[in-house]
């Protein structure tokens, strides 16, 4: 190394490999195969071990058009589901020596302003919930790789999408509560023009749908427990016979259904059933604990980011859902009245 450096240089590699700079360059851009021998790349590369020589990535960067920064769109920074979807993102990013930017709609949903002057010259890539995709059109550009998540992968708008299977998990549920014995369903679903959303709603009326002697209504509500309290109250209180399931499309939904249903004077789970979506933290905050489909949000955020950098280097991103697992509690039992 030379005197008085602190770091060393890929001209301290060349010299104690015993080689140029040029040919440094080639192997520790991987570029070397057909241009320098495996042996003199073993050497090279064994020389900057010892000598603990790291690139300069920014300089690296700044020559191939690189910034390394990858933005995450999501709904809200206050949802515990996406902050580990960002988790997950963020670890599998700085593996791969990329950075994550989170890049939340203020309200929740819908567009939110743009973060950068320039996208295309502040990133490489974007990652974008589609309960967020009305923010793309200020981000994205045209020439932004981009991988949607939660998306209906006939009409994405990105290259690639990654999807946790939604369908099954909500099959799942209603195979449970039919087995219990239920079959008049009440559906609290999310009030969002969302795929995701529609997906729970389709295979719920399809899965009750398939057996004789069932129905299912549905109510909306926001994606809050007031929210859902009002709804499902309304719901619960209606004429006609009362439902003895509630499948709910959050747990934050069925935390307000709850509510709903104890201000009602009825008992869970012998006088109505819930179901969540989710298995967040507030599924077993609650008394009983709730029986919800676990979504592995970290899990997501990895693929996502895999997914985004399979694009960035040209090759085809893994391709399947993500399971997911009905998580059994005490919220759910044979309906108890007539």
């Amino acid at each position: 190394m030379a005197p008085g450096s602190t770091r060393p240089t890929s001209r301290d590699v060349a010299q104690v490999a015993g080689v140029s700079q040029a040919a440094v360059s080639l192997v520790l851009g991987d570029k070397w195969r057909g241009r320098v021998s495996e042996t003199t790349a073993e050497r090279v590369r064994e020389a900057a071990r010892d000598l603990g020589y790291r690139p300069n990535l920014a300089a690296r960067n700044l020559r191939l058009g690189r910034t390394r920064t990858v933005l995450l769109v999501v709904p809200a920074l206050t949802t515990e589901f996406f902050a580990g979807v960002y988790t997950g993102a963020a670890r599998v990013a700085a593996e791969h020596g990329f950075g994550v930017v989170l890049y939340p709609s203020p309200e929740g949903i819908g567009p939110a302003r743009d973060p950068f002057a320039s996208a295309q010259a502040a990133l490489d890539g974007v990652i974008a919930s589609s309960m967020a995709a009305d923010a793309l059109t200020a981000i994205r550009g045209d020439q932004l790789p981009l991988v949607m998540l939660d998306s209906d992968p006939e009409g994405s708008l990105g290259a690639a999408t990654v999807n946790l299977d939604i369908a099954d998990g909500v099959r799942q549920v209603a195979d449970h509560l039919l087995a219990l014995g239920h079959r008049r369903f009440l559906h609290l679903a999310a009030d969002i023009p969302s795929w995701t959303f529609e997906v729970r709603a389709r295979e719920l009326a399809a899965r009750v749908g398939s057996v004789a002697g069932t129905s299912v209504r549905t109510t909306r509500a926001p994606i809050s427990i007031e929210g859902a309290l009002t709804a499902a109250g309304a719901a619960l209180s209606a004429p006609g016979p009362r439902p003895t399931a509630l499948v709910c499309d959050d747990d934050k939904l069925a935390a307000g259904a709850y509510k709903a249903a104890r201000r009602l004077g009825l008992r869970i789970p012998e006088d109505v059933s819930i179901t969540g979506l989710d298995d967040l933290a507030l599924a077993t905050a609650i008394d009983p604990e709730l029986t919800t489909v676990r979504l592995d949000a970290e899990l997501f955020g990895e693929h996502g980011m895999r997914a985004l950098l399979a694009v960035l280097d040209g090759r085809v991103p893994e391709e399947g859902d993500i399971p997911v697992e009905l998580v059994v509690r005490g919220s759910t039992a044979p309906p108890g009245g007539p």
